[in-house]
């Protein structure tokens, strides 16, 4: 099943996909239909997985394709190389992504998005999918000006304001048998730009759990992006980026220039 958070008339809401459109569980409205350009896309968290709607940790992926590390002339990590993001970089399906003035180099990155769906604590790699609610589809933008090292993402390419669109569905896990058996894509104004498998992550979905859960609990709404492949080029305002993960969805996303004393960097 295809679920997604929205905003329509006046209200968040849960919803279902059903025959191209979007299906309100909110009880008020329950069972009503709406069109996919009469709504808001939020960040797919329902309700029930996450009390606020919204990802309770971010935790994300560095290097977890061996191609994209030789791509930005890296050394393929030994182990997985994790940061943390903040709830100010998340924005849904069509939302705008600010691409802050003086940058000279901002790539998409698409990217495999776990929800984790029940809490997890030490848990093996056999029983680590058990764990998952479902999957998405993550645009994890870097603005590569500010990239120092390989072990020292600073926050200022990849924890910014808008700078991490999601969506535009949450897929029910029992509906991706195998995470690692998907391919990946981006298009930039309409040409293709990336290609990727998930088989080709150098830690698997099942491993992140493993090794995540070793040290913290995982909570429900709690959110691993697995990383990106190679292909990424810059992208400047007025861009339309599509980043797609085949059974997972088209997300579609916007850049946008920064408006000066109003946007998230403002004065930087």
């Amino acid at each position: 099943m295809k679920r997604a958070r929205i905003a329509w008339a006046g209200g968040l809401h849960d919803a279902i996909e059903v025959d191209g459109q979007l299906e309100l569980l909110t009880p008020a409205f329950q069972g009503r239909r709406v069109g996919h350009d009469e709504v808001v896309w939020l960040p797919p968290f329902s309700s029930a997985l996450s009390p606020q709607g919204r990802a309770r940790t971010v935790l994300a992926l560095g290097l977890n394709y061996a191609d994209h590390a030789k791509e930005l002339a890296f050394k393929a990590p030994e182990e997985p190389l994790a940061f943390v993001k903040g709830q100010a970089s998340l924005i849904g399906h069509r939302g705008f992504t600010v691409r802050p003035d003086g940058v000279n180099f901002m790539h998409y990155e698409c990217e495999l998005a776990v929800v984790i769906g029940q809490p997890a604590k030490r848990v093996k790699k056999a029983d680590a999918l058990s764990f998952v609610a479902g999957y998405t589809v993550a645009n994890d933008y870097a603005i590569r000006d500010y990239l120092e090292n390989w072990y020292r993402p600073n926050l200022k390419v990849k924890n910014r304001d808008t700078c991490t669109p999601i969506g535009p569905w949450l897929v029910d896990a029992a509906d991706v048998p195998d995470p690692q058996a998907l391919a990946l894509r981006t298009t930039v104004n309409g040409q293709l730009t990336q290609q990727g498998h998930t088989s080709d992550m150098i830690f698997d979905v099942a491993t992140l759990i493993e090794y995540f859960s070793a040290f913290m609990t995982l909570m429900p709404g709690d959110l691993i992006l697995t990383g990106t492949p190679d292909g990424v080029v810059d992208c400047q305002p007025g861009d339309v980026v599509i980043t797609e993960i085949d059974g997972i969805g088209a997300l579609t996303n916007n850049i946008t220039a920064e408006r000066r004393g109003s946007g998230p960097d403002s004065g930087q």
